[in-house]
C-alpha cells in the first residue's frame, strides 16, 4: 500500500471529524463547568480547550444553553444505558435497589461528567434556566421507571396492591436528589455518600413491605 492509499484509508469522514470535535468540546465544557461554574462558562473558551478556533463551539451550539444541553444529552444517555444494562428484566425492589448501587458507581467512575450534570441539574430549579425543560423531562422519566418496577410487583403478586407506588417514587426521588447534594458539597466524603446509598435502599424496602 502506498502513502497515498495510507492517507486515503486513515482520513476521518466529516461525521468522525464532528463526533471527534463535538467530544473534545464536550470535555472542554464539562472541566469548565466544575472548575469555573455555569456563568463563568464561555462558547469561547469551551473552544479554545477543545484544541479549537474561539468561534467552533459558537457556531456548533449557537447558545450556551444549547451546549449544557448536549451535556445533559451525553450524560444521560450514558446513565440510561447503564442503568438499563443493571436492572434489565429486574422488578420491584431488585430493580429499585441495583439502580442505587449503579447510580454509586456511575457516580464514583466519573465524578467529572456527574458533578457537571447534576450542577446543571440543581441550576435548572431557576425558572429561567436554559436546561429546565430537560431537566424535568428526565427527572419525570426516573419517577416513572421507579413506578414501573414497583407496579409490576404489585401485578405480579411480589408486593401489597396497598403500595402507592407514585407516593414511593417520589420520595425515593427526592432522597436521591439530597445524597447528590451532599455528593456535590463534599465530593471527597465517598463513604458517606455510600452509607446515604445503603440507607436509601434500606428505606425503599421497608416502604415495600407495607
Amino acid at each position: 500500500m502506498n502513502s497515498t492509499q495510507t492517507s486515503s484509508s486513515t482520513r476521518m469522514t466529516h461525521a468522525e471529524r464532528t463526533e471527534l470535535s463535538d467530544t473534545k468540546m464536550f470535555e472542554a465544557a464539562v472541566s469548565l463547568i466544575v472548575e469555573k461554574g455555569l456563568d463563568k462558562t464561555t462558547l469561547k473558551e469551551v473552544g479554545e480547550i477543545a484544541g479549537y478556533s474561539r468561534s467552533l463551539a459558537g457556531y456548533r451550539f449557537g447558545t450556551k444553553g444549547n451546549l449544557f444541553n448536549y451535556v445533559i444529552k451525553r450524560v444521560g444517555e450514558e446513565w440510561s444505558k447503564e442503568l438499563l444494562s443493571a436492572t434489565e428484566g429486574k422488578t420491584g425492589f431488585e430493580a429499585i435497589a441495583l439502580s442505587i448501587d449503579t447510580h454509586y458507581e456511575f457516580c464514583v467512575n466519573a465524578p467529572l461528567t456527574r458533578r457537571a450534570f447534576y450542577l446543571l441539574w440543581f441550576n435548572a430549579t431557576d425558572i429561567s434556566s436554559e436546561v429546565r425543560e430537560s431537566m424535568v423531562k428526565i427527572h419525570q422519566h426516573r419517577q416513572s421507571d421507579v413506578e414501573k418496577w414497583i407496579n409490576e410487583d404489585i401485578s405480579n403478586g411480589n408486593i401489597s396492591n396497598e403500595i402507592n407506588a407514585e407516593a414511593v417514587a417520589k420520595l425515593f426521588l427526592a432522597s436521591s436528589i439530597g445524597i447528590l447534594y451532599n455528593w456535590l458539597l463534599e465530593p471527597e466524603a465517598l463513604s458517606t455518600v455510600k452509607q446515604l446509598h445503603d440507607d436509601l435502599k434500606l428505606s425503599v424496602q421497608r416502604q415495600l413491605l407495607l
